[in-house]
């Protein structure tokens, strides 16, 4: 995952269905629908170098429901379910895991599926079953069980809110990891999301750090880095009428030991660190 792709472990799923029939008469149930297509230089799922050369391209979309809001202990239950997809630019004649030599460069496409409750003092539970698959067959099937904790301390700080959130994802399927190891790998992030709104344009500036609790970054070597990589990003969004909106921004990615290894893809010496930018559309409605 890179700078733009914000679907991924969303707080807001399967089993919604039930809550919504339980909720009918507390809310009614909105459908958000909110999308976009990017491009970047460098696609890095939680650090893993994906692109050797070229642009990625990500068209996306969300759909979003609210069928629940009460002014009890639980606030609100939101379910979202979507795709995010990856293309490939430099995919020319490689050879996929079938040993077929291919130009598809329909590199990745994703479900996820997440459910989401918030609590009193902006705190959010989220809880996401994703499915990463790829059509031209350049990786195995991944399939990921993720929890994310979140605080949303606006309304005590105001524009110093930092609303600091945690991670953690289990690789569900021994035959499918994000490094291509031996073992199904645990990842844990940590991070920050400061930010500022204002009428034209809107900053966010994400901090995070991405780590292996167990074989998320062995990449087959027998020995597993529990420091994967750090990010420091800036993120600029400038609304365009009610609906649609263009963003953009740059990030800066450093890497341990195992990743400064597998990143390089043959470029001179360990890609200790790396530059990624992109630029994108987006919609709701």
């Amino acid at each position: 995952m890179s700078l733009i792709r914000v679907v991924r472990y969303g707080i807001s799923i399967l089993g919604a269905v039930a809550l919504v029939t339980l909720s009918a008469s507390n809310a009614s149930a909105q459908v958000a629908i909110t999308g976009g297509f990017d491009v970047s230089n460098q696609y890095n799922f939680l650090g893993i170098r994906q692109n050797t050369a070229g642009v990625t391209t990500w068209p996306y979309v969300d759909f979003g429901f609210a069928p629940y809001k009460s002014s009890g202990s639980l606030k609100t239950v939101n379910a979202n379910v979507g795709t995010w997809n990856a293309f490939n630019s430099q995919i020319d004649n490689f050879t996929n895991l079938d040993g077929d030599v291919s130009s598809n460069k329909w590199y990745e496409s994703d479900f996820y599926a997440t459910l989401g409750l918030g609590f009193g003092g902006g705190v959010s539970l989220g809880t996401t079953y994703t499915s990463y698959t790829s059509p031209g067959n350049w990786f195995a099937h991944v399939k990921e069980l993720a929890f994310k904790l979140s605080v949303d301390d606006s309304a005590q700080l105001g524009k110093a809110s930092l609303k600091p959130y945690a991670i953690v994802a289990f690789e569900l399927d021994k035959k499918g990891q994000a490094d291509a190891g031996a073992a199904k790998g645990t990842y844990i992030e940590l991070g920050v999301a400061p930010g500022y709104a204002g009428k034209k344009a809107s900053l966010a500036v994400p901090i995070k750090v991405g780590l292996s609790a167990n074989d998320y970054y062995e990449f087959n070597t027998g020995q597993d880095n529990t420091f994967g990589y750090f990010s420091l990003a800036g993120i600029v969004t400038v609304p365009v009428g009610a609906h649609f909106n263009v963003h953009g921004g740059a990030e800066m990615q450093a890497y341990g030991d195992n990743l400064k290894a597998y990143n390089h893809f043959g470029d001179n010496g360990d890609r200790t660190a790396t530059g990624i930018y992109s630029i994108g559309l987006g919609f709701s409605f």
